[in-house]
């Protein structure tokens, strides 16, 4: 188990405005793209959704984005993620857009999977993100849910989460990479692939994800940066962020179900009875910083 030696790990290529583009091919799985792209002011970015719904999430700056489904004007509402609450926008199959920065710098970040369902473009502003404290202690963290399980798409899931210094997230380790149903018929853990695009609030600041499975055939542990991004194809996937920095990534998901049921590693399940309270430094972003 070495840092940094993990073909899971994708880092930026800041020479291009796409500084970082992931396919199924290139991630051996089946179903998830995800695309993070850096414009100045004026330029653009187009794209077709082809056979794909896609969500695009603004991490930071605005933005005019004209497409086949619709037009928005001026959206984005933080100048980075540790400023205030998302902006993104759904978009549904067979669409054309173009994204214009209309601020002097934009950052934003592209998932989209196959669907043969049509459902209607949706923006979702700052104050329709759901907020979510979870955990306790120094487990402690807080999920914005764009476009949460239950949202009106078929596959995609999209969440962003922020782990305050020295805390872990994504624990007790969890997995969803078997599609389970219970003896009712009710869904108790999806086969999902899953993308973490990190962003880290502090120069030099990092964090660790370590990906492995019951097996152990899969047992990475990687040193990810600012603008890293990390497969997570299978397997459990807990992250911890160094002290002195607090650490963001964005979460796309798609796979069997618009869901996000998945289950603990036994291992370690108990330690969610020890928590006693939610850590103060909690919410780390809100909606009155977007004002």
């Amino acid at each position: 188990m070495t840092a940094n030696a993990s073909k899971l790990l994708v880092k930026p290529d800041f020479s291009n405005p796409v500084y970082i583009f992931i396919s199924p091919e290139s991630a051996k799985w089946e179903h998830l793209h995800f695309a993070a792209v850096k414009l100045t002011r004026g330029e653009t970015w187009s794209f077709e959704t082809s056979d794909c719904e896609l969500a695009l999430t603004i991490l930071g700056g605005k933005c005019d984005v004209t497409s086949s489904a619709g037009n928005w004007e001026g959206i984005g509402s933080r100048e980075n993620v540790f400023q205030g609450m998302p902006t993104a926008l759904y978009l549904p199959r067979r669409t054309t857009f173009t994204v214009k920065a209309i601020s002097d710098s934009l950052d934003f970040a592209c998932g989209w999977a196959k669907t043969d369902k049509v459902y209607p473009p949706v923006l979702i502003r700052p104050e329709d993100v759901t907020v979510e404290l979870r955990g306790g202690d120094n487990v402690s963290r807080q999920i914005n849910k764009m476009l949460p399980a239950g949202f009106p798409c078929d596959r995609l899931v999209v969440v962003e989460v922020y782990t305050p210094s020295g805390n872990w997230s994504s624990y007790p380790p969890h997995k969803h990479d078997q599609r389970k149903l219970d003896e009712h018929g009710n869904l108790i853990e999806a086969d999902l692939e899953e993308i973490y695009f990190y962003k880290i609030d502090k120069p030099k600041g990092y964090a660790y994800q370590r990906i492995y499975t019951d097996d152990r055939s899969l047992d990475e542990l990687m040193l990810v940066s600012d603008s890293h991004a990390v497969l997570s194809p299978e397997g459990y996937h807990p992250v911890v962020a160094a002290p002195g920095f607090n650490a963001y990534y964005l979460n796309y998901l798609a796979g069997s179900d618009q869901s996000l049921a998945s289950s603990d590693d036994p291992a370690y399940s108990w330690v969610k009875d020890t928590w006693k309270e939610m850590d103060k430094r909690l919410p780390l972003v809100s909606i009155n910083m977007n004002k």
